[in-house]
């Protein structure tokens, strides 16, 4: 298996699925209910097309967006996800690595099986620091403080984990953080020696911005969908997101947003950003797709907000139909962590790499240096 015959999303999909046991594959590419959200966040860019303009000089291209405050040289960052020693033993720090290559944002989730403070020692690119709202308000006050101190430019609070989704693929392989030993796992481990190795003799699987605090996916293996049912504060408001964001004092964001609304009451409260997602398909079977709403939430709020189109995005086309559109910037999970599974750093080296030359060479062939030159204009919608 070579990650430099990797091209694309899909080609990189493949490999994480040979590399990886079932369930821990499963849990990457599953999604709630019928998934039918999930395939939607890819598809509803089908639905659009580009209109290129020529002869515009296009040597010299520019690529490079300023999101929250941070300055991107790529307009394509790594959404938030958790448990990616999972995935490859050496997780978050690959991943930090990779996205400090390419010049772009690492979102490290509260769920991380790295911790912020050693992530720090690795970037040297801005990065994001995911926040779930816990019950315990002493762990979240511990989550905060730990984000400021170890630098981190951007708190991005999760809003649409108020309980798990059903994702009926983690029911059926019987998935938990840490995996729990049965024998069907066990099989599964033996079929994939390489990944047991790894997991079984390289430091414990911990996720240690919980440790101390909670022992549920640290030393109590748990599903994800129950952690979010059980641990989560069901009760948090937009009272608690303006005492958060007041707290925080920096660069804020709201990862989840589906709506109008929701978007203007972002703006109200002192966010900085947005994240218009469903989170990957993995909460609400049936909703809308981001970048279905993109354009009625870029023009609610996009002079007064940045709003980040996260979900589906699989080609650097894509990209460049959600800037059309109004985003600043796009993010992702998938697209990143099926090549963390396949190759570790130089995996998501690889994965980054497609998507630059992929963005590069369609703004070059859209007409386009700098990514300010995008607009609707370049769009005609299929429906």
């Amino acid at each position: 298996m070579n990650i430099n015959n990797c091209y694309n999303f899909q080609q990189f999909r493949k490999y994480a699925k040979k590399r990886l046991p079932s369930a821990i594959f499963h849990y990457i590419d599953g999604a709630a209910d019928d998934e039918l959200t999930y395939r939607r966040n890819t598809t509803s860019f089908d639905e659009v097309d580009l209109i290129p303009n020529v002869l515009t000089g296009v040597e010299n291209v520019d690529m490079s967006v300023t999101v929250m405050g941070q300055k991107l040289d790529m307009p394509i960052y790594c959404a938030p996800t958790a448990l990616q020693r999972l995935f490859h033993h050496e997780g978050e720090i690959a991943v930090a690595k990779a996205a400090s290559k390419y010049g772009t944002m690492f979102g490290v989730s509260s769920l991380a099986t790295v911790s912020v403070e050693e992530i720090a020692k690795v970037s040297n690119s801005p990065n994001l620091f995911q926040f779930y709202f816990h019950k315990d308000r002493g762990l979240n006050d511990a989550l905060l403080q730990r984000a400021k101190t170890a630098n981190f430019k951007v708190l991005a609070l999760t809003v649409d984990t108020i309980t798990g989704g059903n994702r009926e693929r983690d029911l059926k392989t019987g998935f938990t953080s840490p995996p729990k030993l049965t024998l069907e796992s066990l099989f599964s481990f033996a079929t994939h020696p390489m990944w047991a190795w790894n997991f079984l003799t390289k430091p414990k699987f911990d996720m240690p911005h919980l440790s101390g605090y909670v022992s549920e996916g640290t030393n109590l293996a748990v599903s994800v969908g129950d952690y979010f049912s059980t641990m989560l504060d069901q009760s948090m408001n937009w009272d608690d997101a303006e005492k958060l964001c007041s707290k925080w004092d920096g660069e804020f964001a709201l990862k989840g947003i589906m709506n109008v609304e929701d978007a203007k009451r972002a703006v109200d409260i002192g966010c900085t950003g947005i994240m218009v997602s469903n989170h990957g398909g993995r909460q609400l079977d049936g909703a809308r797709a981001p970048f279905d709403q993109l354009a009625e939430i870029c023009d609610a709020v996009g002079d007064k907000i940045d709003v980040i189109c996260e979900g589906g995005i699989q080609r650097g086309t894509h990209v460049l139909k959600a800037l059309s559109v109004g985003a600043k910037a796009c993010s992702g999970g998938r697209m990143y962590l099926y090549s963390l599974a396949a190759g570790g750093q130089l995996g998501v080296e690889k994965a980054l790499g497609n998507f630059r030359s992929e963005i590069e060479r369609d703004m070059k062939l859209m007409g386009v240096s700098k990514l300010d030159q995008l607009s609707r204009k370049n769009l005609r919608f299929r429906n």
